[in-house]
């Protein structure tokens, strides 16, 4: 299984960089990862990435945008004004997760 290091941390991916070990995520990495793709974050990003690694626990797979709209009460428009480009990806990539199905 590939690894990645950032800021002297080393940690497990797929072949797109996504992490692959839940437990080896934490805010801190969170952080470094936002920085690494021009995400500074707020506490309605840790809101977000929160319902989405709780989320993932209870579905065993990385919500969806609508999914996590509905689940955080943060519109689709707010989701794309946050995480700007590509949300879904994004999202998933921060809080550490697989990314979500449908997303290219």
């Amino acid at each position: 299984m590939p690894t990645a290091t950032l800021n002297d941390v080393q940690f497990h991916v797929d072949a797109e960089g996504f992490l692959t070990d839940y437990d080896e995520w934490d805010q801190a990495l969170a952080q470094d990862l936002a920085q690494a793709i021009g995400v500074e974050l707020t506490p309605r990003h840790w809101e977000v990435i929160a319902f989405l690694r709780e989320d993932y626990l209870a579905e065993r797979e990385t919500a969806t945008l609508r999914r996590t709209a509905a689940g955080t009460g943060i519109g689709i428009k707010q989701l794309f004004e946050l995480f700007p480009g590509k949300p879904g990806k994004k999202m998933a990539y921060i809080a550490g997760l697989p990314k979500p199905r449908g997303c290219v």
